[in-house]
Parts: C-alpha cells; sequence; structure tokens
C-alpha cells in the first residue's frame, strides 16, 4: 500500500474576487485536519504557508499539544499533531515526501470544477490501495488554488457533489470526506 500524504495550501490562493493572497491558517484546520489525518492513516500533515509569523503562529499550537499543557491535558492531541509539519511551500512538502520516500510523489489536488486530468476517488484509491508511489493530496483553502498551480498537478480528484445544488464545503470537511472515500473502510461491501 502506498503511503498517504496531505498538504493544506495558503498561496498561491484565489480570494472570491480572484486576486491571489495568502489565506490565514485557522486553529481548527490544525486541530480538526491533524485528527482526521491521523484516523485514517496519513503519513504526514503538512501546513503550507509562505508568511513567517502564520508559520510562526502555527508552531506554537503545535508545540502546546506536543509538550506543552496540551500534551498532559489531552493526549489525543498529542498523537495527532504528531503527523503534523509547517512548511513555507508546496514545493517544500513535495521535497520532503521525497526524503521520507526516497521517490517523487504523485501529485494530486482537488477541485470544483473537472479538468483534462480529473479522476476518480475509485481510481485514486485503487493507487493507494496496489501501488507503491507516495501520494500527496494538496487542499486549497479561500477560493482554490491558482489556475496556473492547478496544472502543474499530475491528479485532481472529481468534485464531491451532496444531494442539493449547494457546493461550497468548508476545507475541514472536505478532507475528511476524501480521506474517507481513498482511506475508509469499504462500507458498500458489508451487509
Amino acid at each position: 500500500m502506498a503511503n498517504l500524504y496531505i498538504g493544506l495550501v495558503h498561496y498561491p490562493i484565489y480570494n472570491k474576487h480572484m486576486d491571489v493572497i495568502t489565506t490565514a491558517i485557522t486553529n481548527y484546520d490544525i486541530h480538526d485536519i491533524a485528527r482526521a489525518s491521523i484516523t485514517y492513516d496519513v503519513a504526514q500533515y503538512f501546513i503550507i504557508n509562505n508568511i513567517p509569523a502564520q508559520r510562526e503562529l502555527a508552531e506554537e499550537v503545535i508545540e502546546h499539544w506536543q509538550s506543552g499543557f496540551g500534551s498532559t491535558y489531552n493526549p489525543d492531541r498529542t498523537e495527532a499533531f504528531s503527523i503534523v509539519s509547517v512548511l513555507p511551500t508546496m514545493v517544500d512538502a513535495i521535497r520532503k515526501v521525497e526524503e521520507l520516500e526516497g521517490q517523487k510523489p504523485l501529485i494530486v489536488t482537488t477541485d470544483a470544477r473537472t479538468y483534462a486530468n480529473t479522476v476518480t476517488y475509485a481510481s485514486m484509491r485503487q493507487k493507494l490501495e496496489s501501488g507503491t508511489v507516495p501520494v500527496l493530496v494538496l487542499f486549497g483553502t479561500g477560493y482554490g488554488m491558482t489556475k496556473e498551480t492547478m496544472n502543474q498537478f499530475d491528479y485532481i480528484l472529481e468534485p464531491i457533489y451532496g444531494h442539493g445544488d449547494y457546493n461550497h464545503l468548508s476545507v475541514r470537511s472536505a478532507v475528511s470526506i476524501i480521506l474517507d472515500r481513498l482511506r475508509g473502510e469499504a462500507w458498500w461491501d458489508k451487509d
């Protein structure tokens, strides 16, 4: 089984006016995505932000739960935060996976739109289950990663569709749904 890595990307991101910005790291994203990641056996969760002050803030939160008061107050968080790393760029995350795995990962992202290299969750799950090449899934914040950035990825996972017309999930929700589709139990095979 191939190792799965994820990254939460804060730059280069569009805002609702399609300006390129850096989004802020949120406490909820650090906590909730770390907990989902450890639950679904993600090898490493990268928080990717190009602003040093933002990275320092995230490191302080992580430190609190790994060795500060939080580590004794809630040991489950200590375990979840053990796989979180804060990096300045997507290139740094790719290099880290290469360093850990000895090979370049498949670079995958998500979007609410489809592209020529859009793949299904079933096909990506199959690559993870039967392959040996690590997979790095990068999640955009804000209104998504820039078009130029999207064009650099190996694959783009198909959009998540709910039952209704509304389609604007929080990144925390999207990450949890996608991790379940890629690494969750095969509930559809059970009676």
